[in-house]
């Protein structure tokens, strides 16, 4: 059978801050991430299959990745958990999508917890291959399940 990749591309508004940051970045601020998802499988051989030809269909994907990943994300404001036991906890109008992370929300930090949402989703035969997480458009984390260790 012939391995394939396919990939879908995802757009989302968010904010975060970096707790402790020696930066600019510890303040709020925005980005317009772009996440590209690819995952790895073989065509469905069975021709009386309506998946045929296919190593997922493209719009089942795009439901998965924007149900439980974009989503939850979307125009929300992503900070570390921690600032709720520092007391900084922003409440009320314009901050009623605040999305509590175990990790300081860099793009890196972002993207191992996509993955980890991700790789539990997919269907058996199809796996995540690897995620790319633009921040701006010169920046960006990428994650490879090859580098992962077991």
């Amino acid at each position: 059978m012939s391995t394939i990749r396919i990939t879908k591309e995802f757009r989302f508004e968010a904010a975060h801050a970096l707790k402790g940051y020696d930066g600019p970045c510890r303040n709020v601020h925005g980005h317009s991430y772009e996440l590209s998802v690819t995952v790895i499988g073989s065509p469905v051989s069975k021709v009386a299959s309506p998946k045929c030809g296919m190593v997922m269909d493209f719009g089942d994907l795009k439901c998965m990745i924007k149900t439980n990943v974009i989503d939850p994300f979307d125009h929300a404001l992503i900070l570390a958990s921690s600032l709720k036991e520092d007391g900084v906890i922003p409440g009320g109008e314009p901050f009623t999508n605040v999305v509590f992370v175990d990790y300081q929300p860099t793009s890196e930090n972002i993207l191992l917890d996509f993955a980890a949402r991700i790789g539990g989703l997919l269907p058996p035969g199809i796996k995540l291959h690897h995620l790319v997480l633009r921040e701006t458009s010169s920046s960006y984390a990428e994650w490879y399940a090859s580098d992962q260790q077991d």
